[in-house]
Order: C-alpha cells, then sequence, then structure tokens
C-alpha cells in the first residue's frame, strides 16, 4: 500500500478543517495520508477498521505488533492538541483514556481503544447518564492543573473586553440585557477562577463506555479553573430530546443539582461560572455573524437564575461546597 493510498480521509474532516482553517487545513488535510502512514510504520501499527473523525481529528483502529487494539488520532498541531497531551499525561487514565504514546511535533497519539458505537448518550434514563457522567467529572477536576495550561482568569478578563461589541451585534434587547447578564456574573468572579483542571467539553457522546472501566472520558481541551465553568456541556447534553420531551427547565435543574451535589460545589459560584459559559459561547457565536442568543443557553440561564432568586426569596442558602471549588480539590 502506498503512502497516498494508507488512509481515507472523511468528507466530513475535508470540509470541517476548511472551514475552520481555511488554506492553513486544506494544505494539513492534503499531508494527512502521508503523515498517516509514516505514522503507522514509525509505531509498526496496522490498520483494523474503517476511519472515524471528529471536528478536528482522525481516528484510525489498529493494532500494535502484539495484537493490542489501540486507536491512533491525527490532528494538526495547535495549542489545544498540546493541552491535551498535558491533560491526557496528567489524569494518566484516572476517568480518562489512557494515552500510550505521542508525538508532540505532529500531535499524532496512540490511545486505548473504547467502543466507539457506545457513548452514554446510549443510556436512556437521563438521571442514570448524568449520574455516571458527574462521577467521571468528579474525578478529573480532583487533579490540580499543571503549569502551563491556559487559564479561566485569561479567558473571563478576554471575554469581559469583548462584551461591549458582542452587545451591539444582538438585535433583540432582551438578549442585550441577558448577554450584560452574564457578564456581570462572570465580573463577580473573575478574581478567582480555580485551579482544577478542566475537561472543557464532557457531555454524553465524549463517554465511551470501556473494558477497564464501565466508562471513561474522551476529547478533553484541558483549562486550569472553576469546575462551575465546566458544566455546561453536560446540561446541554441530548438537548432536542429534552425539548421534545418537555419540562425543558426542570430537567436542567434537576441535572444541576446532581452535578453541583456529586462535585460538592458551591451552587451560587457554579451558577455564576456556567453563565460565564453561555458567555464564552455566546461570543464565539456574534463573532461568527450570529445576531441571537441561542436558544438553549437562554433556557439553561433562565433555569438557573430562577433557581437563584428562587432561593434568595425563601431565604434559603446556596447549599454545596464552600466557594473556592470543591471541598477535596
Amino acid at each position: 500500500m502506498s503512502p497516498l493510498e494508507a488512509v481515507e480521509v472523511p468528507h466530513a474532516l475535508v470540509s470541517s478543517y476548511a472551514r475552520a482553517f481555511g488554506d492553513e487545513g486544506s494544505a494539513w488535510i492534503a499531508g494527512l495520508p502521508v503523515l498517516a502512514a509514516d505514522v503507522l510504520d514509525r509505531w509498526d501499527l496496522r490498520r483494523d477498521g474503517a476511519p472515524g473523525s471528529g471536528e478536528a481529528s482522525l481516528v484510525l483502529p489498529v493494532l500494535r505488533r502484539d495484537g493490542t487494539r489501540v486507536v491512533l488520532k491525527l490532528q494538526m498541531p495547535s495549542e489545544e492538541s498540546a493541552a491535551a497531551l498535558v491533560g491526557l499525561r496528567t489524569w494518566d487514565g484516572r476517568g480518562m483514556v489512557r494515552l500510550l504514546d505521542h508525538d508532540p511535533q505532529s500531535a499524532s497519539m496512540l490511545l486505548e481503544r473504547l467502543d466507539a458505537t457506545r457513548t452514554l448518550t446510549s443510556v436512556e434514563d437521563d438521571d442514570e447518564a448524568m449520574g455516571i457522567l458527574a462521577e467521571l467529572q468528579s474525578r478529573l477536576v480532583r487533579v490540580p492543573a499543571p503549569p502551563g495550561l491556559r487559564g479561566l482568569g485569561d479567558i473571563a478578563t478576554e471575554m469581559l473586553e469583548q462584551v461591549p461589541q458582542a452587545v451591539t451585534a444582538l438585535t433583540d434587547p432582551a438578549d442585550r440585557r441577558l448577554l450584560l447578564d452574564w457578564a456581570s456574573a462572570v465580573a463577580e468572579l473573575v478574581g478567582e477562577p480555580g485551579d482544577r483542571m478542566l475537561h472543557w467539553d464532557l457531555h454524553y457522546d465524549n463517554v465511551l463506555a470501556a473494558q477497564r472501566e464501565p466508562w471513561l472520558a474522551i476529547d478533553p481541551e484541558p483549562l486550569a479553573g472553576d469546575p462551575g465553568f465546566d458544566l455546561w456541556p453536560a446540561l446541554n447534553s441530548r438537548w432536542d430530546e429534552l425539548v421534545a420531551n418537555g419540562d425543558t427547565l426542570r430537567i436542567v435543574r434537576r441535572r444541576f443539582d446532581l452535578l453541583t451535589s456529586v462535585l460538592d460545589l458551591d451552587r451560587a459560584r457554579a451558577t455564576g461560572w456556567t453563565l460565564g459559559r453561555l458567555l464564552q459561547n455566546a461570543l464565539w457565536d456574534t463573532e461568527d455573524g450570529e445576531r441571537a442568543l441561542d436558544p438553549s443557553a437562554v433556557a439553561i440561564s433562565e433555569a438557573l437564575l430562577n433557581r437563584v432568586r428562587s432561593g434568595r426569596r425563601d431565604g434559603r442558602g446556596s447549599g454545596g461546597a464552600e466557594p473556592g471549588g470543591t471541598r477535596d480539590a
């Protein structure tokens, strides 16, 4: 098999790279078959199935020389891929897919093989699925972030600087007010950003069935910060199904209460950082030309802010741990 025939690049990945990285991304994709052939040869790997892909990576099922079933992940070197390597080495398989080998120069990774056909989305009972995710997340955020990772403090500061321009991009006055509310929540917390290592994208489809443990997380985008900033992907999981089933606000609050209970978080602080995550998403959206807030973000915000207002009226405390993250962090 010649190098150019070594791998078939899925069309979805070709389109994703052209859209996200322009000419640079298209050039990297053009060289991907040669890179794959080189890594397969250098690590003495044999193909063992059809290639898969995400938004930013090619995933090849492969066999090692001794017959061990593993996965080769190829992606364009970036700040994100470098952070992922740091996170995978630091977690070292604790609640996370295990990194077996890597090449920092090309950002290639050899990972233990999980069951890509069984994500946490396959668990029909939402409380059960969210409980599994919460337990994994609580393990991940127990780990202090190593030096060199991006920090939530810097990210939050940059977000606040972008708010005035984003407000003018929104056409609905209600959306503008809500965006400013989210920014106010971040402004109150920016001085205490936290120091845990966050996954940053832990939702149902990034949890796979495994052999070493029943379930393991994949595809981290590590960040140093407060665990409250890491809850939105879980709250937003299986969103279309959640909306179709009705009672969206109640389900969001139930998910939030379960997550903050298992992670032992102060709920008022976790609410603030979750609003910060909604702010970050909205800033990205307006930068891409959107003129309205995402309906799911508005619903999640309403669910959490109504809970906070209700608690204040009733004189109830926020519950959970003391401010500053997890109690055992």
